[in-house]
């Protein structure tokens, strides 16, 4: 626990805050596509070894959102001695995609990693056909559930997304109540500007809803998806709408670089604010769209690679299965310096701590659109909550 705590403190000293102290014990994984509930690390043994990874990046480094925080992960290990990396980046372009492919099938042949690392939803075909060559090599897909179980080489890491839904809902109730702050209005609605109408979307979705109404069950979502991950131009086209005709004055946009252009739609209108996802966006916007973003929810995938390295050092393996993280394990959180501590109140704050509190100790069940009727039930709550 040692390294873990040490680690955990180092992110609350930062940009984003991270609830330690969920429980020490741990348990045998269950084998299978349904995946585990990560527990806290385990203590590596003194004498870990020290792991030959390749990091296979279908982009290229500098997003300032998964790529980056995996890195950032990884460097931390290989400072410590703990891995030798190789990076590839591969590139992010469709006449880059066959090197994804290309380069999978040169590292597994290699044989040379102990690890094999690559990340989200657009990778996860390419692993599958690898893996199953090279069922003797390992590897780490991270963001990406679509063939877990499916193979004992390989082990998922996704991230609970419900969760952080709730902390980041607990906020934004706190803050659409709260006539103090500039841009706030009267009225009692947020928005949440969604990729896909799918559950991994929903996921966030039902646990923003879950958190806003546990501040104040009158307040109304308005709830949209852009049906893509890249253009800004529905997202913007949503904002607009939000803004004028919902009355929203904060929009969370969880969509990638498409939800992006719900923060433009509240820069240009001048009123409303919004919120981040992933990464901490006010390090990724310029001035403008940063002075309009009250916070980010995050996912720590670089803290996440932390604790699959400490749980194998300690003899805890998770090939062949799923993996989720949430905010005890230092996989998800929320930005909580720049401007969420400039309008935030001491009440918000406090609010904020105390969901996280009460996810971390189990006293609050988050709905989670995996659970079985569970995409349906995101759903009715979404139609519920219509403003």
């Amino acid at each position: 626990m040692k390294k873990l705590s040490k680690f955990i403190l180092a992110m609350l000293l930062g940009a984003s805050l991270v609830a330690c102290g969920g429980s020490t014990a741990t348990t045998e994984p269950e084998t299978g596509a349904e995946g585990t509930e990560a527990t806290a690390a385990a203590e590596p043994a003194a004498d870990a070894k020290v792991y030959n990874v390749a990091y296979l990046v279908n982009g290229n480094l500098g997003d300032k959102s998964f790529f980056d925080s995996a890195k950032s992960g990884l460097d931390t290990l290989e400072k410590d001695g703990r891995i030798k990396l190789t990076t590839i980046e591969m590139g992010g372009t469709d006449s880059d995609k066959p090197k994804w492919l290309s380069t999978l099938y040169e590292v597994s042949e290699s044989g040379e990693y102990d690890l094999v690392i690559c990340g989200t939803y657009q990778m996860p075909d390419n692993l599958k056909e690898v893996a199953t060559q090279y069922p003797d090599q390992k590897y780490l897909i991270f963001d990406d559930d679509t063939y877990a179980g499916e193979n004992k080489n390989v082990v998922n890491i996704v991230y609970k997304q419900n969760d952080l839904g709730y902390i980041v809902g607990t906020f934004a109730g706190s803050m659409t109540l709260d006539t103090n702050v500039e841009r706030i209005n009267e009225d009692k609605v947020i928005g949440f500007v969604g990729g896909y109408d799918s559950p991994v979307i929903n996921d966030f979705m039902i646990g923003y809803i879950t958190g806003a109404q546990s501040i104040d069950p009158d307040i109304k979502v308005d709830v949209r998806y852009t049906s893509d991950y890249v253009d800004t131009a529905k997202a913007q086209e949503y904002g607009i709408s939000m803004l004028n005709d919902s009355k929203c004055d904060i929009i969370w946009g969880v969509a990638g670089n498409a939800g992006n252009g719900a923060a433009q739609a509240i820069l240009d209108a001048g009123q409303g604010w919004f919120i981040g996802v992933d990464s901490d966006q006010e390090l990724t916007f310029g001035a403008d769209l940063a002075g309009i973003t009250l916070t980010s929810g995050l996912k720590n995938v670089g803290n996440s690679l932390v604790w699959f390295f400490d749980e194998w050092d300690a003899g805890k393996e998770y090939f062949g299965q799923k993996v989720s993280l949430g905010i005890a394990e230092g996989g998800v959180g929320i930005v909580t310096d720049k401007n969420f501590d400039k309008y935030a109140s001491a009440d918000t704050k406090a609010a904020v701590q105390a969901a996280i509190d009460d996810v971390v100790s189990g006293k609050v069940t988050v709905p989670s659109a995996f659970d079985e009727g569970g995409n349906e039930n995101a759903q009715s709550v979404r139609d519920s909550v219509r403003p």
